[in-house]
């Protein structure tokens, strides 16, 4: 659970605690009453937008007929662990709450799932090749720590004791797209032969195109798009990025399956993984 983080750990704490309030029939007003707290308070704590102290913690575990004290450790810990100073807040200045809160379920998850249709993925981006994509995008002062931000991701995640499972899914106009020819040409190419090398230096990456000769898919209507599994009955969530805009979705949002079919579709489309390591590395010796 530590290396979870912390946006991971107060969600499975608010789901702990939602449950136990419904497994013991009690509505929010029921149990704010009980408590004499506003109902806001709790309607706060279950939708994440404020912390609760230990004190409140404890108070719930009494009125939910919580006795096991393993479980109320439990619920402590993630409570603790919800609390800490994540990694990624040292950025908070520099992009949007939602981005970042993105990347804190990110930094949990067990399966990432992405298609791209125009850029290769953060997580599998060198930093010549993000700091050209943010040239395009951003001022001069705030480019080196979105690139940080970005490279840091992929350090994170796969200093994880037990990395997530990474299946990147690219349209096979993100590798011919020559990134950064007006300041190198050798960005391109070295980017696509660094996506081949992490691929093959990894069990847990996979890297599929889909070739022009598939013809129309889903994704070219769909756009970019990322699905997260997360661990512990967490389920799904998909996170859709345009630009500076983020959008996430969670719970039982018709979107996610929706989405989710729509990966399936487009993986059908895909070439085999050796065949697609196969394809970039053709197109980088084409570059030079």
């Amino acid at each position: 659970m530590d290396q979870c983080g912390p946006v991971i750990q107060g969600a499975l704490l608010r789901r702990r605690l939602a449950e136990l309030r419904k497994q013991r029939g009690l509505t929010q007003d029921d149990v704010a009453k009980a408590l004499e707290w506003h109902t806001s308070k709790l309607i706060r704590i279950e939708g994440g937008r404020t912390g609760i102290s230990k004190v409140d913690l404890d108070a719930l575990g009494r009125l939910y007929g919580v006795t096991d004290p393993a479980f109320m450790d439990e619920l402590h810990r993630l409570n603790q662990g919800a609390r800490a100073k994540a990694w990624w807040s040292d950025f908070k200045n520099d992009t949007s709450n939602a981005y970042l809160a993105y990347v804190g379920f990110e930094a949990g998850a067990c399966v990432i799932r992405q298609f791209q249709p125009l850029a290769v993925p953060g997580l599998l981006q060198t930093q010549a090749y993000a700091e050209s994509l943010a040239h395009a995008e951003h001022d001069t002062d705030a480019l080196d720590r979105l690139v940080r931000l970005r490279l840091m991701r992929q350090v994170k995640l796969r200093q994880r004791s037990t990395p997530p499972r990474e299946i990147f899914v690219l349209d096979e106009a993100v590798v011919h797209r020559h990134v950064g020819v007006r300041r190198n040409r050798t960005i391109m190419p070295t980017q696509l032969r660094h996506m081949v090398s992490v691929a093959e230096g990894s069990e847990h990456i996979d890297i599929r195109i889909v070739p022009f000769s598939a013809g129309s898919h889903v994704g070219m209507l769909r756009g970019a798009f990322t699905l997260l599994e997360l661990d512990s009955g967490l389920g799904e969530l998909l996170h859709i990025e345009c630009g500076d805009h983020h959008e996430t979705v969670t719970g039982e949002d018709s979107r996610i399956s929706d989405v989710r079919a729509d990966f399936e579709a487009i993986l059908e489309e895909a070439l085999s993984p050796d065949e697609s390591l196969s394809f970039i590395t053709d197109v980088a010796d084409g570059m030079r």
